[in-house]
Formats: structure tokens, sequence, C-alpha cells
């Protein structure tokens, strides 16, 4: 299905504002407004958009805990996302969840998790009840490359495959399970070559290619769709920053870095949209500054929301 013109400028607005709001967040951080950590997802921003892009509104995913971008992608508004980073009580769960456990269950974000690879096996539930429901919906489960470690990743496949449930498996390989390179973590370092043991298709992307990536997004889900079964995608991509704020990025040069900034998602797509006649360079650099711009009124709007009622604390919290 090719894309049309406004659909193709949508996918570079929001991979601007992903951008935006994950420097953002990281200048906030450093200034002592966010507490605790957050996992970035800068120089990724290809494989949120052109994953999400290629579903359907009620179609589901799950995140990660390198899951801004995935919720930005999925329609999230970003100010109740800052307002969450905020801890505040207008942000996306009354500000308990921060920036590991946003969920925003009404665009079929089902909810990042702090655990390596902690959605997979549920993405596997919410597939039997998809199949059980006889709806026309699919669930995509996003994970990094350290999860393909985790016994999870391989049950969850296997029960997937056998039952034929309609779910997507994006691995988003960004080179480093924390300090790991995952040339190191497996013979190959093919990810997509874990598929053929459980009998479904392996297929290796260009991460930082959007349309690249959605294409093969697109596939699978039609695929899982006619009751097929699940599809493993990996898209090779990099992350800019450390595995999070604490990471000194020590297992990786300076020199390295800055050969995978050359591959920019952004200005790769954004070349091709003016190349292509799709957008001038003027429309292209609004579409920049008012992604920025939505992220300061974010800021604002955070900043100036309550704060939770000390009373209320203890709701949804379960014994």
């Amino acid at each position: 299905m090719e894309l049309t013109r406004e659909q193709q400028i949508e996918i570079l607005r929001k991979m601007y504002l992903i951008r935006a709001f994950e420097e953002k967040a990281e200048q906030l951080y450093m200034m002592g407004k966010i507490h605790g950590t957050m996992h970035l997802s800068i120089g990724e921003e290809a494989s949120a958009v052109g994953s999400v892009t290629a579903l359907q509104p009620d179609d589901y995913i799950l995140s990660t805990h390198r899951g801004h971008g995935h919720n930005i992608a999925k329609g999230a508004d970003v100010k109740k996302m800052m307002a969450e980073f905020l801890g505040k009580e207008t942000g996306y769960c009354r500000g308990r969840g921060g920036s590991m456990h946003i969920a925003n269950v009404e665009s079929g974000n089902l909810g990042a998790n702090g655990i390596v690879g902690g959605g997979i096996p549920i993405s596997v539930g919410v597939g039997i009840s998809i199949k059980r429901q006889k709806l026309n919906r699919v669930v995509l489960t996003f994970f990094g490359d350290g999860a393909v470690a985790g016994g999870a990743f391989h049950e969850s496949i296997n029960m997937a495959s056998i039952w034929k449930l309609p779910i997507v498996f994006v691995c988003e390989n960004n080179q480093y399970a924390m300090s790991l390179p995952v040339r190191k973590a497996f013979v190959t370092g093919q990810i997509a070559d874990k598929a053929a043991p459980y009998g479904i298709p392996g297929v290796r992307v260009d991460g930082n290619d959007v349309m690249a990536v959605y294409k093969a997004v697109r596939e699978a889900a039609d695929r899982a769709r006619r009751g097929e079964g699940p599809t493993l995608i990996e898209n090779v991509t990099y992350r800019w920053r450390g595995h999070s704020k604490s990471d000194a990025n020590r297992y990786r040069t300076r020199e390295e870095i800055e050969e995978w900034k050359k591959k920019c998602p952004i200005k790769h797509f954004r070349k091709y949209l003016i190349e292509s006649g799709v957008l001038t360079e003027k429309e292209a650099d609004k579409i920049e500054k008012d992604a920025y711009h939505a992220i300061e009124d974010a800021v604002a709007f955070a900043e100036s929301s309550p704060e939770p009622s000390l009373d209320e604390l203890e709701e949804g919290v379960y014994a």
C-alpha cells in the first residue's frame, strides 16, 4: 500500500516530535527536574514511526523501557507524556509510571515495561485474546537485541507460531545490550535468523530507513491478519546516547557514534521527501520548528500541572 502525501508528512512530523521530546527530556533530567533514570531512543525514530504507521488505528502495541518514541508514534499526547515524566497528576499514569511505564490504552499502547523483554510474553496473551474474539487486529511488540537472549523470547515465539497468533515481533537491534555488542552475543549477529527454528518469517531491515521499516511491518501485519501467524522483524539501528543516563559510553568509540549519526533517519527521510517533491525545504523547516514548539508547550503544561495528592498516592496499588 502506497502512502499518501499526508501520511508521508505525518511520518516526518512524528519523527521530529520524538527527537524533540527526547532531547528536552534529557535536558530536564540534567536540570534535576526528572528523577530516576531514562532510556533515550535518539537515532531510532524510524523504527518506531515506520512500524506503527504500518498498523491500523485499532491495533495494539507493547513497548519497552526505551519506549517514548513508540508511544508518540501511536498518537500519544506529548503534554500528558511530559506531565508523566515530571510526576504530575495530569500524566498518562497520573505521575506514577514515569519514563518506563507510560501506557495509552485509548490509542492501543498497552504499556511500556521496565523488564527486558517483558512485553513479549504479554503479546502472546493479547494475541490469544484477539484470536478468541475473532477481531481483525494485530499486536506489535517491540524489544531490543538484549531480550533475544532471554527464555521468554523463545517460549513466546514458539507458542505464537504453533497457534498462528496475530503478532508482529519487532526487535530494535541498536547494536548493544547495555554494553554487550550484538556481534559478541550471537554467532551470526543476525537476529532475524532466530525465526527459522520456529517456522516463521524472519526479516532484517535497515532500521534507519523509515520506508523499509514500514513495508516490512505492513507485510507482516497483513500476514498476521490473514491468520498466517507471526513474523520476526529485525530493525537494524543505533542509539546515539548511552543505554541510560548512568551510561558513561566506555564500551564504544566517539568515532563509531559519529559514523552512525551520518545515517540519521530523520535527515535521510527529509531529504527523500524534498527530492521527490513531497515537501519544500521551507515546509520541512516548519515541520521541524513546529515539533520543537509543541514540546515546549508540553513542558509548560507539565510544569503548571498539579502534583499528585498524598491522600491518593496508594490508589491503584494492589496487595
